[in-house]
């Protein structure tokens, strides 16, 4: 009788044992919101080049904790409606353990509140401030810098470095263009400064050499765009050529990528182009890399098919960075529970990313470091960095 009961305490362990095993070796779902088509696609097609790289990564190594990674891709076309349809799918039907992205803020103003009502971590790669909250959003955490360090390393190069005050702020009607443009107005008003010329435009509009003309005849010393937006960039830089007007352009990163370049009606139209970058992404006087960008580089290049890469590296980067942020999240708290992975990344100081050293804590949300912070040439493009503009 003893026998038995001992025989039957056993298979109940045994059974325990294997439904554990189970449950552990289920995959890790991560939801990842991307505008992989739209105006917006050229930037997200390139962090998800980093997104699905690092997937591929972890999983070649054995996942996680012993669970690989299934990720659970939505195109949100660049849409906030669509973006926070996704959002609910993810977490509700496809039952996504943490999401990464919208890629672009203003669809991540649409979706944050949603994700974070189910207590979803959320990895965040838009900039915009609204976004990360540590009070309103506990489980949302930022990888990427905030719109107000991109707008003030731009401000401080053109009013300290460059010298000039009369600025026209330029931006589009997305979340995020309006957001900036705000954000830009209230960090120059700081500094004693008053834009000479302000407009948002709707990023399909063709044409811009209105706008163009109304900021040259306001006396701009300077155009500062502030869009995601290639198309948008690149008929602003036309419109300005046409004119034969050489005033420097200085703004959002996107200003620096190689598709732009493809659209521009002279090649002479890129010059005179700075983009607020990262040091990550910067080529020091000897003409390298930073050792974290040059083995990311290294690594990924096979994927890119051998050749030297055609767009912007910290998309790629900051791709990968979300999902290395959630492993070590995973790692760290040693399950998928909500509550510990908001623990894991509290307690996170000094996670060596690609593009910044990220430190959080529980009253902060946002990882990136100020000095990690650069203002590039445009026309110095090369494997998807760039040089360093002088100070």
């Amino acid at each position: 009788m003893q026998f038995l009961s001992r025989l039957a305490a056993s298979a109940v362990l045994l059974s325990a044992g294997l439904l554990a095993h189970a449950q552990t070796a289920e995959p890790i779902r991560i939801g990842w919101m991307a505008s992989l088509t739209g105006p917006l696609a050229t930037a997200a097609i390139g962090i998800d080049t980093g997104v699905r790289f690092a997937v591929e990564e972890i999983n070649a190594a054995g996942g996680i904790n012993g669970r690989k990674i299934e990720l659970i891709t939505r195109d949100t076309a660049g849409d906030p409606n669509k973006a926070a349809t996704f959002a609910q799918q993810l977490v509700h039907a496809d039952k996504a353990q943490i999401i990464l992205g919208p890629v672009n803020s203003g669809e991540s103003l649409a979706t944050v509140p949603l994700v974070a009502r189910t207590g979803t971590p959320n990895i965040v790669t838009g900039a915009v401030e609204e976004l990360t909250d540590p009070k309103r959003y506990p489980r949302a955490f930022r990888v990427i810098n905030t719109t107000t360090q991109w707008v003030t390393a731009a401000d401080d190069y053109v009013l300290n470095s460059l010298k000039r005050k009369k600025i026209a702020l330029i931006g589009d009607t997305t979340g995020y263009g309006t957001v900036s443009v705000r954000t830009a107005t209230d960090d120059l008003k700081k500094k004693g400064v008053t834009p000479v010329y302000t407009v948002l435009v709707d990023p399909n509009k063709t044409d811009l050499s209105d706008e163009i003309s109304k900021a040259r005849a306001a006396g701009a010393e300077v155009l500062m765009p502030w869009s995601a937006a290639t198309g948008v960039l690149a008929r602003l830089l036309n419109a300005r050529g046409d004119a034969g007007w050489d005033v420097p352009v200085i703004g959002h990163p996107s200003l620096m990528a190689l598709p732009l370049k493809q659209l521009l009606n002279k090649p002479g139209y890129w010059e005179n182009v700075y983009g607020s970058g990262y040091v990550a992404t910067s080529y020091d006087a000897d003409g390298k890399l930073p050792e974290r960008t040059q083995a990311l580089l290294d690594k990924i290049r096979p994927k890119l098919g051998g050749k030297e890469v055609d767009i912007l590296f910290w998309w790629i980067a900051l791709g990968y960075d979300a999902v290395k942020t959630a492993e070590h999240a995973i790692r760290k708290a040693g399950s998928t529970d909500p509550a510990a992975i908001q623990k894991a990344l509290e307690t996170t100081t000094g996670f060596k990313a690609v593009l910044s050293t990220l430190s959080f804590a529980p009253d902060k949300r946002d990882g990136f470091a100020d000095d990690h912070m650069a203002i590039d040439i445009a026309n110095t493009f090369k494997d998807g960095s760039f040089k360093l503009a002088p100070k």
